[in-house]
């Protein structure tokens, strides 16, 4: 089976570094980089008392692992006032978390090298587990100051609605 249906002329993957990030239905601002999606399944092993030596194994319960998201500091409130839903100092005894909207599904887009959407992905009841509102600050360096934001999830699936984009090609005059 061919890897790219549309435009059998390609040959490489998809690179890792064209990709937006959507929450409510807009793109958040000046994503720089997102850890892996991953996934783990527990083995769960067993066997019958007339069985070899050696166990079977079924699946157990799978787990996503937390997903981390960072972009330079900007003035855009979004990263904080997501963090904030989950603890925010001051809110005053019982208001501390909003528990109606602390979760997001969020979209992670892969774009290809035109810019057209590749690979989707959704994610569920992501929430603010860990916030970095400044990281470190160093006189010395020559670095953009970065934020970021630990999401935990319920799960993530690709969405199979995107198509595989046709890529323009260009003609060059003679």
């Amino acid at each position: 089976m061919a890897e790219f249906t549309v435009n059998a002329q390609r040959f490489d993957p998809y690179k890792n570094f064209k990709f937006l990030v959507l929450w409510g239905g807009r793109t958040v601002a000046g994503i720089s980089k997102i850890s892996p999606l991953k996934r783990t399944t527990e083995v769960v092993k067993h066997r019958h008392g007339g069985d070899p030596s050696s166990p079977r194994k079924s699946p157990g319960r799978s787990e996503f692992e937390g997903i981390t998201l960072e972009r330079g500091v900007t003035h855009d409130p979004e990263f904080d006032r997501w963090a904030n839903k989950v603890w925010q100092v001051g809110a005053g005894l019982g208001a501390e978390v909003s528990l109606a909207d602390f979760r997001k599904d969020i979209v992670i887009q892969v774009l290809n090298e035109a810019g057209q959407v590749a690979v989707s992905h959704k994610l569920y009841r992501t929430w603010v587990s860990e916030y970095q509102a400044l990281g470190e600050l160093d006189a010395n360096a020559n670095a953009v100051a970065i934020q970021s934001l630990k999401l935990e999830c319920e799960g993530w699936e690709r969405d199979y609605e995107v198509p595989e984009p046709v890529e323009p090609s260009f003609t060059h005059p003679a």
